[in-house]
């Protein structure tokens, strides 16, 4: 049986999950993410290959992780349950929100992706374009009501928490409130788009 690894590759990635989020993607160097796990460089390079590839995959995962409850919402066909599900995220993962919302992929790893990591990055953002597209779908409104739908699906809620990730606060619940109206005022009523 194999001994188990001392410095697992999660452990690594909570670690520049942390770094990131606390000091901006400079922070996340391969010497201090070692250093955080109180493993040697060579340990994070046996896991991932680069530093562009250790911050792309905790990028990833956490776009990943907040997609999860849109994507569910929207297979039920619960437009306004998708776009709720935002703040709900950020509410139970603070650390991976700051990364994710306040700091675009380029920032973290530069403008091309390493090449391990581009497919995945197509999978992630062509599930959420196919869960829209389905949810456009699904309430019978074709292309004409498209740009109605993301905006009030991800441009809402999106920009809705974006101040409190920023300054560390956790969304307040009076959010889910504005962007209830929100939607009601974008999508002609508070119960278009939610499910039955």
């Amino acid at each position: 049986m194999p001994r188990p690894a001392h410095h697992s590759a999660d452990a690594i990635r909570s670690a520049a999950l942390r770094l990131v989020a606390e000091g901006g993607p400079a922070a996340a160097t391969i010497g201090v993410v070692a250093r955080a796990v109180g493993a040697p460089n060579g340990s994070i390079y046996h896991r991932f290959p680069s530093r562009d590839v250790l911050i792309a995959e905790v990028w990833l995962e956490d776009a990943a992780s907040c997609q999860r409850d849109v994507l569910a919402a929207l297979d039920r066909g619960d437009g306004l349950g998708a776009a709720l599900a935002v703040p709900r995220w950020v509410r139970a993962h603070p650390l991976e929100a700051r990364v994710l919302l306040l700091h675009r992929r380029e920032e973290l790893v530069g403008r091309e992706w390493p090449a391990p990591v581009r497919a995945r990055a197509r999978e992630v953002t062509a599930a959420l374009d196919r869960g829209v597209a389905g949810f456009i779908r699904r309430i019978g409104r074709g292309a004409a009501v498209a740009r109605r739908v993301r905006f009030a699906l991800l441009d809402v809620p999106y920009a809705a928490v974006r101040r409190d990730v920023a300054t560390g606060v956790s969304p307040p619940p009076d959010l889910d409130a504005l962007i209830r109206s929100t939607w009601g005022a974008v999508m002609g009523g508070p119960a278009e788009g939610v499910a039955k």
